[in-house]
């Protein structure tokens, strides 16, 4: 007598053939997978004649069924030899050893019309036979290559899956760097532009300077203006000049500098407009940043003379509404380069002199020290300059009589 199969391996077999059936006469397809409510038509289907099986015994081969009278009352899923759409999920997909018996027999009779005892008699289908020991073994090395070429293939599909994703995030970065180094390039181009607009509206940086011109500029100079001639706020102010120290250096392609001054500093810069040349824009030195007291200057160097002269568009410096724009002549020395400037500040040494005191550090033995005062020309004891920044050195935005003091005005 044949024998069946059973277990997991008859029910998958049994329920793979009645979804392949129930598809073709229904035209219904099933997916197969993990959600239960998938299975739920086909589990209606074998629950009708699972329902069935104790009124069909004698036709479908069947035993150890009776009849539910209290069925008539009762509607799927709640009838007693009703099959869910989770047992089928279940039972298909291999967790289930020992399935139920009138799941097999309703699946045996959806497919052949019989219940499973009446088929073994006389089996339809030779695969729901039990193997023999060879016919396992072949099925095992089948078994065997088929989850090793679906390994293989899954394997092949998850790298697959893996380079189009690296190629598409690849693509992504690419396209958006692409895109930030167009819009990069295009601001970059803009400022460009602008700054080419602007160079050359502006004239900055019109000439470029030798090597002997930038060490002819760069370095430390002691400049003395008359400016306090023209403070309103001091009527001792006749003939009163102030030293100024200056330190120049050379940065891509013009000059920075810092100028210490008796009552406060100014910051700025230089370049050459052409050869010997030099164009000087400065403002007070502040904590805010903002501009005060903006000065314009031009400077010759193309003069053997050691006291070089310098045509300034200035102020005089005085008190809020007095502060008032002046034209000066000042005089520019260039003491030498390098070292450090050291600016000396609430000492004692300050009350004494009343002043500001500068060091010029040239090198670890040799320390110059300045001190930076509004004072009277005559006793610069230097004639060579005191002719170019007394009185009549000065310009005044608006003639004012008073405002300049002569020698006839003190006899006066």
């Amino acid at each position: 007598m044949n024998k069946l199969q059973s277990g997991k391996e008859e029910i998958i077999y049994l329920l793979t053939k009645a979804i392949e059936k129930y598809t073709l006469d229904t035209g219904q397809e099933i997916i197969q997978n993990t959600n239960r409510k998938n299975y739920e038509t086909l589990a209606i289907t074998l629950s009708d004649i699972s329902n069935s099986l104790a009124e069909n015994a004698h036709t479908w081969g069947t035993d150890g069924y009776t009849v539910d009278v209290q069925n008539l009352n009762k509607k799927y899923p709640y009838r007693k030899y009703d099959i869910t759409g989770g047992q089928i999920k279940d039972a298909l997909i291999g967790i289930v050893s020992n399935p139920r018996p009138f799941l097999i027999d309703a699946c045996y009779v959806y497919l052949f019309g019989v219940g499973r005892k009446l088929f073994e008699k006389n089996p339809l289908d030779e695969n729901l036979l039990e193997k023999t020991t060879q016919q396992k073994n072949q099925n095992q090395l089948l078994e065997n290559e088929h989850k090793l070429l679906n390994n293989q293939i899954n394997l092949l599909v998850t790298d697959n899956k893996r380079n189009k994703r690296k190629f598409q995030i690849a693509f992504a970065a690419f396209c958006f760097s692409l895109i930030v180094a167009i819009g990069l390039g295009f601001v970059f181009f803009n400022k460009y532009n602008e700054w080419v607009s602007i160079k050359g509206d502006m004239n900055i940086l019109p000439y470029k300077p030798t090597k002997a011109e930038i060490d002819s500029l760069e370095g430390i100079w002691l400049c003395y203006t008359g400016s306090p001639q023209a403070r309103i706020s001091d009527p001792l102010r006749y003939h009163k000049v102030v030293p100024n120290l200056i330190e120049i250096k050379y940065k891509n392609g013009f000059f920075t500098f810092n100028r210490y001054g008796a009552s406060f500093d100014h910051i700025g810069y230089m370049q050459f407009e052409s050869p010997g040349i030099i164009s000087v824009y400065s403002r007070i030195k502040n904590n805010t940043n903002k501009t005060e007291s903006p000065r314009h200057s031009l400077l010759n160097l193309n003069t053997n003379h050691t006291n070089l002269t310098a045509i300034s568009a200035s102020w005089n410096f005085d008190i809020g509404t007095n502060n008032k724009i002046i034209g000066i002549r000042e005089v520019f020395i260039k003491l030498g380069k390098n070292g450090a400037i050291e600016e000396i500040i609430n000492e004692i040494e300050n009350a004494s002199c009343q002043c500001k005191i500068i060091r010029w550090h040239q090198n670890k033995h040799s320390v110059k020290t300045f001190y930076l005062k509004n004072e009277l020309l005559d006793s610069l004891h230097l004639p060579a300059i005191q002719s170019l920044i007394n009185e009549q050195s000065i310009l005044l935005a608006a003639p004012q009589d008073g405002l300049l003091i002569t020698a006839d005005t003190l006899r006066r």
